[in-house]
């Protein structure tokens, strides 16, 4: 006697677009639009770098623990506000620029419809659609006009309106990444150092682990994209050293 037939479930969720329980489609991306990467890594980066070679150089110069832990100190200050200050207004400037475009676009959708609908179709023929097919997805996005706007935008500006970079997460982002990143050379002085070799240790320390971390965000490896880090870093304060070395005295 023939078993009984298992009934069908249907499947839900990515598997009933599939059609494979074992390889289910779909997959999250990381955020790569929210602004806060870029100037953090840039920040951190910039903080160690600059607020180093600056403490290389005045060492090099033969001046006191004193006055090295006080310049440090100046710098992580002055780069941290002067960091902050470029992000906000690079970001701001660029936003604002984006948002006058979409004006114009809003714009012309009211102004000629037709022609940006044709405009729309054109565009998606370019890219591979049938014609009968290019004009009817342009004919129904074009349809509503708060949704016209917006694919307009994306596919001509190649920006999502509804997630422009925000200038105040980029300007903190880059100050207290840069103000962590100044910190790391200048802590061995704060703490009562008199040499240059704690804050060599703990600034190549800090200049590799910022690359590895960077590597997480890429498809660099930990080793390779710590090693670069740490070689212009060096490279850096080792410039600013000799020239501190050879030009301090003369200025004594």
């Amino acid at each position: 006697m023939p078993a009984d037939p298992v009934p069908a479930t249907p499947a839900t969720g990515a598997s009933a677009l599939s059609g494979d329980d074992e390889h289910p489609i779909g997959h999250r991306h990381r955020d790569v639009t929210g602004g806060w990467l870029r100037p953090a890594v840039f920040g951190a980066t910039d903080g160690l770098v600059s607020n180093f070679a600056l403490i290389a150089g005045v060492a090099g110069g033969g001046v006191s623990a004193h006055q090295i832990g006080l310049t440090g100190l100046a710098g992580l200050v002055a780069g941290a506000f002067s960091m902050a200050t470029g992000e906000y207004t690079s970001v701001a400037s660029q936003t604002e620029l984006t948002q006058a475009e979409i004006e114009i676009e809003k714009a012309e959708l009211k102004r000629s419809p037709r022609a940006e609908e044709a405009e729309l179709a054109s565009l998606y023929l370019s890219r591979g659609l049938d014609e009968p097919l290019a004009r009817e997805v342009a004919r129904q996005l074009s349809a509503d006009h708060e949704t016209a706007w917006r694919v307009h935008t994306r596919e001509e500006l190649g920006v999502d309106p509804d997630d422009l970079p925000r200038p105040m997460t980029a300007a903190w982002s880059s100050f207290c990444a840069f103000a962590l990143g100044a910190l790391l050379p200048l802590l061995p002085y704060l703490l009562g150092a008199h040499s240059l070799l704690p804050a060599l240790l703990l600034a190549g320390l800090g200049l590799f682990a910022a690359g590895a971390f960077v590597s997480r965000f890429t498809r660099r490896t930990a080793l390779s994209s710590g090693a670069r880090q740490l070689l212009f870093g060096a490279a850096a304060a080792a410039v600013t050293y000799a020239i501190g070395h050879l030009v301090g005295g003369r200025l004594g």
